[in-house]
């Protein structure tokens, strides 16, 4: 097949026409990993709470690539330097940034495998891929783990004002139909340039980026961290758990092949070899969904309540707080439901349970987000901004909630 014909054109709600820059991005698309993305869920469960959140992680990845194009062209036209290998190991190396997240995105590294976040199989993914593709992804693997010199290249992945940012952000708010989050991502785009090797924001894009930033804390209180997306995703968390805990038990589960082997493995990243990774790569969001359905029917209180909840949406009851949750209010529901049920205190507490999050739109301690004054002095942009609101961002916000059933289980 002639490379001419890989240069497709896809046609995305979001930014219209993207097209797919060279012959080995295709193929990258084409690959069984990649087209996995398609059956992984870009926001989890928040479908329940948002009906239209039903878009993939292969949306985004593409869209992530989509922003990458349209700044290596601002910063060349600006007059940074990015050879043609740099640019494809751009390009590949935003396209795979998520390919190693599991079913229903985050809720899995917390239940099927333990202490490996999705960066680090996506790294493992992008070496094995590396493999197939004769060594073609060096550069953009050493870009992705930080070892390449030009330090500007992996801010454009992963730092405070990146392409997967100003990609998610759209796109969710698009999604979920919750405004707030639309950016302008075009616009930021075109205001960032390089100093001294690192990115920066010309000082006209400074209302984008105050933008961007109120923009990524009005979306993680009211969609990303949103009480009842949280309650489901940690009731998903809690089946995953119960499941593992009843096949160690000698409990037979009905589940697919690579669901069985995350159930009866204990996978740390010492575990993870291409054997592992390949069976990884054969589970996508189907399989928990398929597994739930049958669950929900299973002699397990615990494991068939928790599924029933989920597939029918009758969740927990969640209360969300600006203090900690007192012991006493966590006893008095353990009480209640353990007069109600028949079940043992440990079972109880997969349906009553506290905890926290935290939201920072903003972080000082991290990569900063420079702002390049006409001068060429360069300053955080929240010293730089005359909005008061950028003080209060950039200080983490902690809230606790507690979860327990809604009336009879």
């Amino acid at each position: 097949m002639k490379a001419s014909n890989k240069l497709k054109i896809l046609n995305d709600p979001i930014y219209g026409f993207i097209t797919i820059p060279n012959s080995i991005i295709f193929d990258l698309i084409e690959h069984k990993y990649f087209q996995r993305l398609r059956r992984i869920s870009q926001m989890g469960l928040s479908y329940l709470v948002y009906p239209g959140a039903h878009h993939t992680r292969f949306h985004h990845a593409i869209g992530c690539m989509h922003l990458m194009q349209k700044a290596v062209q601002v910063l060349r036209f600006k007059g940074v330097a990015i050879s043609e290998d740099e640019e494809k190991a751009l390009y590949i190396a935003i396209l795979l940034h998520d390919i190693g997240h599991g079913p229903f995105s985050h809720a899995m590294e917390h239940s099927i495998v333990s202490g490996i976040s999705h960066e680090e199989i996506s790294s493992l993914f992008m070496q094995e891929l590396n493999k197939e593709f004769n060594d073609d992804l060096t550069l953009a693997i050493q870009i992705f783990k930080g070892e390449y010199h030009r330090k500007f290249m992996l801010q454009l992945i992963s730092s405070q004002i990146d392409m997967d940012r100003a990609d998610y952000l759209k796109r969710d708010s698009f999604y979920t139909g919750v405004s707030e989050g639309n950016i302008n991502s075009e616009r930021l785009i075109t205001m960032l340039n390089v100093k001294k090797d690192e990115l920066v924001v010309e000082d006209k894009g400074i209302y984008s980026v105050e933008k961007f930033l109120v923009a990524r804390r009005l979306m993680y209180w009211q969609v990303y961290l949103h009480k009842t997306s949280l309650v489901a995703e940690q009731l998903l968390i809690r089946v995953l758990k119960r499941a593992k805990e009843l096949v160690k038990n000698g409990v037979s589960l009905e589940a697919s092949k690579p669901l069985k082997f995350f159930l009866e493995n204990e996978i740390t990243l010492k575990e993870f070899d291409s054997t592992c990774l390949e069976t990884f790569a054969k589970l996508d969001d189907y399989d928990i969904v398929a597994a739930m359905k049958n669950w929900q029917y299973h002699d397990d209180f615990v494991l068939k309540n928790l599924c029933d909840m989920i597939i029918n949406r009758h969740l927990l009851k969640i209360k969300i707080k600006k203090k900690p949750i007192k012991k006493q209010v966590l006893a008095d529901h353990m009480t209640s439901l353990l007069g109600r049920c028949d079940i043992s205190e440990h079972e109880a507490s997969y349906f009553v349970f506290t905890g926290q999050i935290s939201n920072q739109a903003y972080s000082q301690k991290k990569q900063n987000i420079n702002i390049l004054h006409k001068s060429g002095k360069i300053e955080d942009i929240v010293k730089a901004s005359d909005q008061i609101s950028l003080k209060a961002l950039s200080k983490p916000v902690t809230k606790y909630y507690i979860c327990y059933p809604k009336a009879q289980l």
